[in-house]
């Protein structure tokens, strides 16, 4: 039997997530054996999901089908001591499998390793050492925006590489923070990890919920519970728009800025209202570049850039969708242009490009 074979101290070489939660309140022990509560590793062990989350079909593993991934977790079992997990084949089962999580802990050793050694003054790359938490901010946004990429057109082989350039910038910054005495990646890890927790007490504790949107209720109000604000509910709208214009993209929070906006009454009657409110800004904005400083320019051109947003509104239309195939069509058409060239397209004039603009369009056309 499994549980005279593998020795009890297999108990503590599993990964460190399972670690706290066998020994951290409130899943491990109390300080008394009377108060001891249940640890609730049922909710916690997916290790064979069914799902293809990517939609790639690949079968489970032999490690995975052997547990049972039909199921939607691979333990079933609650219990209140150490010990009845000890003599639990199936769980020393799970914990024996869990041991591979060291193969992964080493890689991610071996990538912390490596960006110090890169930000070593003895022997580091210049660039890494030249680079400062705000420097790194638009690869951040980069390598996200490349990873969404890659998983919707569904590559896996890109979906692991772009994981691993954004893992890296959050390697990066911890690293940097880390130098000055800020904080560690272990603090970064730990912290996700009990806010993963306090969010989730329908997993976590006895909190019962009857739907994702009862979830999300609950998320809010600890999420506003643990930064000192007002409830949701209580919020006052200008601070929970602040929020979206300090944290979403431009064209992501002018939508949901004027989406909270317009449900509590700030709204045009009609959309004759929203076209009048373009053509101002579009004047005040031509009257701006005429006569303005670029500073006054900048922000005529915010102000009509937010009113096609209010028109995208009113006619259901997604702008960043919109903007993000606007895009894609005009590099496919430099595509179909340089593949019917002869020479580099700063060769041609501004005719001939237009000539080769309009031909690479109805080709594309034809072939949609």
């Amino acid at each position: 039997m499994l549980a005279s074979t593998l020795p009890l101290s297999s108990v503590f070489r599993i990964s460190s997530y399972l670690e706290f939660i066998i020994f951290e309140p409130p899943f491990g022990f109390a300080s008394s054996p009377s108060r001891q509560k249940p640890l609730r590793v049922r909710q916690l062990l997916h290790l064979g999901r069914p799902q293809d989350p990517y939609g790639f079909g690949s079968p489970p593993s032999p490690e995975t089908a052997k547990m049972g991934a039909a199921s939607p977790h691979c333990l079933t079992k609650t219990g209140t001591g150490l010990t009845e997990y000890a003599e639990d084949a199936e769980f020393l089962l799970v914990m024996e499998l869990n041991q591979n999580n060291g193969d992964t802990l080493a890689a991610l050793q071996e990538l912390i390793e490596v960006v110090a050694k890169l930000r070593s003054p003895d022997g580091g790359c210049p660039w890494d050492l030249a680079q400062t938490p705000q420097t790194l901010t638009p690869y951040v946004i980069e390598e996200a925006y490349e990873v969404v990429d890659a998983i919707n057109n569904g590559d896996k082989e890109a979906i692991q590489e772009e994981l691993g350039d954004l893992l890296l910038q959050v390697v990066l910054q911890a690293q940097i923070a880390s130098e000055y005495g800020q904080f560690s990646l272990q603090e970064v890890a730990r912290g996700i990890s009990q806010k993963l927790i306090r969010r989730h007490p329908h997993v976590f504790s006895d909190v019962s919920v009857q739907s994702v949107d009862e979830v999300r209720q609950n998320w809010e109000q600890i999420k506003a519970t643990e930064k000192g604000e007002a409830s949701p509910e209580n919020q006052k709208l200008s601070a929970k728009l602040s929020r979206y214009g300090r944290t979403l993209p431009p064209l992501t929070a002018a939508m949901k800025i004027s989406q909270k906006a317009a449900a509590v009454g700030f709204e045009w009657e009609n959309i004759d209202g929203v076209w009048e409110k373009f053509h101002e800004e579009l004047a005040e904005f031509q009257q701006a570049l005429a006569e303005e400083t670029p500073q006054r320019q900048q922000a005529e051109l915010g102000d009509l850039l937010f009113a096609v947003i209010q028109l995208a509104r009113w006619y259901n239309l997604d702008p960043a969708a919109g903007l993000q195939g606007t895009n894609q069509r005009f590099v496919q058409r430099l595509e179909k242009m340089e593949a019917v060239v002869d020479r580099p397209l700063s060769d041609y004039s501004l005719d001939e490009l237009e000539s080769l603009w309009q031909q690479a369009k109805a080709q594309l056309a034809k072939e949609q």
